[in-house]
């Protein structure tokens, strides 16, 4: 079991920059593989960046390449999501995920573990 905490959201001017954090606990957190997705009304989850257990194999969407960063440090139980160049369309909520697997899948069905979610605005 691990529980999942989100920070870092909020309100931004397109073009602006937010880093979210999620904040392990429970099992030792190098043991999952981690992931953000996020989600707007009336939509699937959708993946945004992937990271595996040790941080040196990541995945992203297409449509955040070049402006996310995923990265993790795992003496501080926590994960993070440096966002740039932020659009309108980036407008969501944010969730942190965590699978035991190896692999960095990008289906919402492939993580058990979920936290509570984190809004990130962005205006035009």
């Amino acid at each position: 079991q691990v529980q999942l905490v989100e920070s870092g959201g909020g309100l931004v001017q397109a073009g602006g920059s937010l880093r979210l954090s999620c904040a392990a606990s429970g099992r030792t957190f190098s043991s999952f593989t981690m992931a953000w997705f996020r989600q707007t009304p009336g939509k699937a989850r959708g993946f945004v960046a992937g990271i595996d257990r040790s941080g040196s194999r990541t995945s992203y969407a297409d449509s955040v390449k070049g402006r996310f960063t995923i990265s993790r440090d795992n003496a501080k139980n926590t994960m993070y999501l440096q966002m740039n160049s932020l659009k309108s369309e980036d407008t969501a909520v944010y969730y942190c995920a965590a699978d035991v697997r190896v692999g960095v899948g990008s289906y919402d069905y492939e993580y058990p573990y979920w936290g509570q979610g984190t809004q990130v605005t962005v205006s035009s």
